[in-house]
């Protein structure tokens, strides 16, 4: 030995060196080991989780105060994290565990066993008229559908179709706050963060999607 020391070794380096699949492996472990003592010691704040559905991969969000967001596959994750950093905390960390209850409760709806879900939901990225108008949104029930006029009068904002609709666009917990449930009046689909594919799938799912767009 000539007592130089090289360049630090790269994750490649230790993989060739352990085995990728052990690394991989002991690196979860040690992930998880993080969130799980971070949330014992109160220290996580906002626990990452992902649960497969018929509508594609979901990713959920959730804090000491309940579900705080559901993101469908195709929303682009650094930038949900960075939103979920500034609005809501920075102290976040993937941690499947505390998303368990959230996951039972998709499962169930899902494959046909559950019609209504029983979370704490954290409200804080719902903003202004769209707070009202998801409260509402949340009262229409598995089956039924309604329409963005008929929400606007719940909410007593009759001429608010419009602002509804871009609210309704802004949901940040989707499914569980059944959005896809309201329609454009005469039945048509109408818009749907997730996309009108996923709203007819779930409109499907409850035996509520109108004769017309069948």
């Amino acid at each position: 030995m000539n007592g130089t020391i090289g360049a630090p070794m790269n994750a490649k380096d230790l993989k060739k060196l352990g085995g990728g699949r052990d690394v991989d492996r002991l690196a979860a472990l040690a992930a998880a080991a993080l969130a799980e003592t971070a949330a014992d010691r109160g220290l996580l704040d906002v626990a990452v989780g992902e649960v497969e559905s018929p509508v594609g991969e979901l990713l959920l969000a959730v804090t000491p105060r309940g579900l705080a967001y559901v993101a469908f596959e195709d929303e682009e994750r650094d930038d949900l994290l960075a939103r979920l950093s500034r609005q809501l905390s920075p102290r976040i960390l993937e941690h499947p565990k505390a998303t368990d209850e959230v996951r039972r409760q998709l499962d169930e709806y899902f494959s046909g066993e559950r019609t209504r879900f029983e979370l704490k939901l954290d409200r804080r990225l719902m903003r202004g008229i769209a707070r009202d108008v998801l409260a509402a949104t949340a009262k229409v029930p598995f089956g039924r559908t309604t329409t963005y006029g008929t929400l606007a009068e719940r909410i007593g904002r009759p001429r608010a179709s419009r602002a509804v609709g871009n609210a309704l666009g802004s949901n940040p917990i989707p499914i569980v706050v059944p959005c896809h449930r309201v329609l454009r009046a005469g039945g048509d689909v109408g818009g749907y963060a997730g996309g009108p594919s996923r709203k007819r799938r779930l409109l499907t799912l409850e035996g509520s999607l109108p004769p017309s767009l069948v």
